[in-house]
């Protein structure tokens, strides 16, 4: 019973949280949890449940005698990686991407500079195989493989940084990085520079040298945007 419970509260998440993020709710709209139970044929309890965790996301806020309001985009927590998810695959996605990548371009080149004098030796290995293994998968179309590696790289940078404001965005940049693959806005294959520039950064993090850590990585966030301008105008 508890997995069909947890199973409908999904359903109706996966069709409410997309909707709000696509704007098909303008802020200020009231849901009525009357109208939804009988939309999604499901209780009360479960309408609640998916409620609780849009509020958590601050998607939504529940008042008594008002009833449950879309709020604006301002109010979201756009960090929360389900957010993300969901924007991303709406049409907001070009938009989204390009937020995500400027953030990226404030974040990580300070952090990869950070982590060339904090990094651990564990660490550095860690870069330096994910590094290795973006080489290994960037050619033969294997995005899926490349990604993991791609994305184990970023967070490991984040990490070593030694600062736990930045190991937190480890989330938000998976998110940025698996919605370009699984919506196509990536060519084919990897670009063989980027992919260059991932070994030089491990690289320059194992040999204490902060500032071309730092220069390599904003080179690769220029690359990403660049990326967009041609596949996500």
């Amino acid at each position: 019973m508890e997995i069909q419970g947890q199973g409908l509260h999904a359903r109706v998440l996966e069709s409410l949280g997309p909707a709000i993020t696509a704007g098909e709710y303008a802020p200020g709209t009231v849901l009525r949890t009357d109208e939804l139970e009988e939309r999604f044929e499901v209780s009360r309890t479960v309408i609640r449940e998916a409620i609780r965790v849009l509020e958590s996301m601050r998607l939504v806020t529940s008042r008594r005698r008002v009833g449950v309001t879309v709020l604006p985009i301002e109010e979201w927590n756009v960090y929360d990686p389900q957010v993300i998810r969901w924007r991303l695959a709406g049409a907001d996605r070009p938009r989204q991407l390009r937020s995500l990548t400027v953030l990226r371009s404030a974040v990580e080149p300070v952090a990869a500079g950070l982590a060339a004098r904090l990094a651990t030796p564990e660490q550095c290995a860690e870069l330096t195989e994910h590094a290795l293994g973006m080489v290994a998968t960037s050619r033969g179309q294997q995005l899926a493989g490349y990604l993991v590696h791609d994305v184990a790289f970023h967070r490991v940078i984040l990490r070593a940084s030694g600062n736990e404001m930045f190991a937190r965005l480890g989330d938000v940049v998976a998110e940025v990085l698996t919605g370009r693959t699984e919506h196509q806005v990536m060519f084919t294959n990897p670009d063989p520079a980027a992919v260059t520039l991932h070994v030089r950064v491990a690289e320059a993090v194992r040999e204490r040298d902060a500032a071309r850590a730092e220069a390599l990585t904003r080179e690769i966030t220029i690359g990403a945007m660049e990326e967009l301008d041609v596949l996500a105008p």
